[in-house]
């Protein structure tokens, strides 16, 4: 009997925890998704929550992380759309608390990650994503986490019959996790690091190397250094370094790439290269000499964009070189930015006019990625003639009808490169704005912005080690080889099942399948190149929007 009674005792305490268990795990699907990094004190602040089932409760509150003080509360307000089987979804609204500290939300028995409200929190974002640069680095450049790699690029050019042998092309970045160099990645990225300190100098004149040279500029000179050796004959240019075969040798450093003896460079040019290209050497020449006096340098960088920029109207619209990566499917809006660089440089009118020609080419494109970027050449346009910025303009509205079909507010759809997409927008909001003062698009923006670091429907930080739960597993070789360790990369984030489903990636993290849908998926997978890999491209657009949001006085 007592040995009956101990088993009935037994049975009695393992279901009760098993019904405790049941019925918190039955309870756990509320999912609070916030920006994770924080706000500043007068941002728009909202998150979205969802679950399955109807939400019982109806308010929330928000309390201080230090003390567990509640310092703010309101109303769930149910969205009109839900996220696949997330039938369910809240906003809250918390923008009238501004004051600085370190919060998190609570609703029912449910709190979401801390955030922080603080004029400067988005400085140490834009310190990190700097650091993924030097990750980049080819060339005897000091890379950060390798050595010094690829210093016999390129031991052949391929498409130029009058240049027989080798070029030097050494230097530059590595595009992605792999060792190819574009040059246009490369000159669009040079060219929004360089464009990002002349947009405002205070925000990104920071030097956290203490060496005198402002970071982004400093970054920028390793693209800039490389895009002169891509103009290895006065009307010539490299296009790019390396073909597919790096896909193809497996996971290695840079510093041990078996093919670093054996990786040629191609003889390219279109008018779409000439654009970009023409663009980030241009504004070069007058950063250069404006505030570093070397005016040597300036006029190097000058005369290879207008050599480059005379020839527009002999070669092709796009360039066809290379393996076929990054081919742009117009040239307008490249073509437009190096124009009206040019014209800012030289003050010849000339440049002016054909900038205007090629901007109305090129109108509104409706979209944003390295190649679609219309909306620079609209800026640059519009300071000089107001009717540019209704371009941009045209953007903007049609980011924000799509942001208002969604409960997590996309102002684009999602593609190979979601993240830069969308950053792009909230950059092309900070244009229209600069231009204007107008703050129609500020809930646009901070959506965008908010998207990436948390307020998505996976809950995840897509910059490493930015927020409480981030990327962890880049499609990165560097990383690899580093434990992980990867500062300031920022993931391509989720894409469409339709691309996905195209490629034979199997992917063993299979950590957010729960908020993945038929449609659009996300893994934090190191085999899954589409979802997970990081670019130089992508980490540029981001450093501008994160930079524009950072505070250095």
């Amino acid at each position: 009997m007592k040995l009956l009674n101990r088993y009935l005792l037994h049975f009695i305490f393992i279901f009760s925890i098993l019904s405790n268990y049941r019925v918190s795990a039955g309870t756990q699907y509320i999912y609070i998704r916030t920006n994770q990094v924080g706000y500043l004190s007068n941002d728009i602040k909202t998150s979205v929550i969802m679950s399955e089932e109807p939400v019982v409760f109806t308010k929330f509150e928000i309390k201080n992380t230090e003390n567990s003080k509640v310092v703010f509360s309101g109303s769930l307000k149910k969205l009109d759309h839900s996220y696949d089987k997330f039938k369910y979804c809240y906003s809250i609204d918390f923008s009238k608390l501004t004051l600085e500290g370190k919060y998190k939300i609570y609703t029912g028995n449910f709190s979401s990650y801390p955030f922080k409200i603080n004029r400067t929190l988005y400085n140490d974002v834009v310190d990190s994503l700097i650091l993924f640069f030097k990750e980049q680095r080819c060339g005897p450049t000091e890379p950060f986490l390798h050595k010094i790699c690829h210093l016999s690029d390129a031991t052949r050019l391929l498409g130029d019959a009058d240049h027989p042998g080798g070029v030097d092309v050494t230097g530059g970045w590595h595009d992605a996790s792999d060792y190819i160099k574009f040059l246009s990645t490369t000159a669009y990225t040079t060219y929004m690091l360089i464009f990002s300190y002349d947009f405002d100098k205070s925000k990104f004149g920071f030097d956290n190397d203490k060496d005198g040279i402002p970071d982004v500029l400093a970054e920028a000179k390793v693209g800039l250094d490389w895009l002169l050796r891509c103009n290895y004959s006065k009307y010539k240019l490299v296009t790019q370094v390396q073909d597919l075969r790096d896909h193809d040798v497996g996971f290695r450093m840079p510093e041990n790439d078996t093919l670093q003896y054996d990786r040629p460079a191609f003889s390219g040019i279109g008018k779409d290269q000439i654009g970009i290209y023409t663009a980030a050497l241009a504004l070069a020449s007058r950063v250069w000499s404006e505030k570093f006096y070397m005016y040597d340098f300036a006029k190097q960088c000058l005369t290879a964009a207008e050599n480059l920029y005379s020839i527009r109207d002999k070669i092709l619209d796009i360039d066809t070189s290379g393996t076929g990566t990054y081919r742009d499917n117009a040239f307008w809006g490249k073509l437009a930015l190096g124009a009206v660089e040019l014209y800012l440089t030289t003050k010849k009118q000339s440049y002016l006019s054909d900038a205007m020609l090629y901007a109305d080419g090129a109108r509104s494109d409706y979209w944003w990625s390295w190649g679609n970027i219309n909306s620079l050449a609209d800026y640059r346009l519009a300071k000089i003639n107001p009717r540019f910025t209704t371009y941009i303009l045209n953007n903007l509205n049609a980011f924000n009808a799509n942001k208002d079909s969604s409960a997590f507010n996309e102002g684009l759809a999602y593609t190979w490169g979601t993240t830069n997409s969308l950053l792009g927008v909230t950059l092309q909001v900070i244009l229209y704005k600069d231009i204007t003062g107008l703050n129609h698009f500020d809930s646009l923006a901070v959506d965008q912005r908010d998207y990436v670091l948390g307020r998505n429907p996976w809950g995840i930080s897509f910059i490493y080690n930015i927020g409480s739960v981030f990327t962890n597993h880049f499609h990165s070789q560097v990383a690899f080889f580093n434990g992980g360790y990867l500062p300031g990369a920022l993931s391509a984030g989720p894409a469409p099942e339709s691309i996905l489903k195209k490629y034979n990636i199997k992917n063993t993290n299979r950590k957010y399948d729960l908020f993945n849908t038929d449609l659009i998926k996300y893994y934090d997978d190191l085999s899954n190149y589409i979802t997970n890999e990081p670019t130089i491209s992508s980490n540029a657009t981001a450093l501008f929007v994160y930079g524009y949001y950072s505070d250095r006085k």
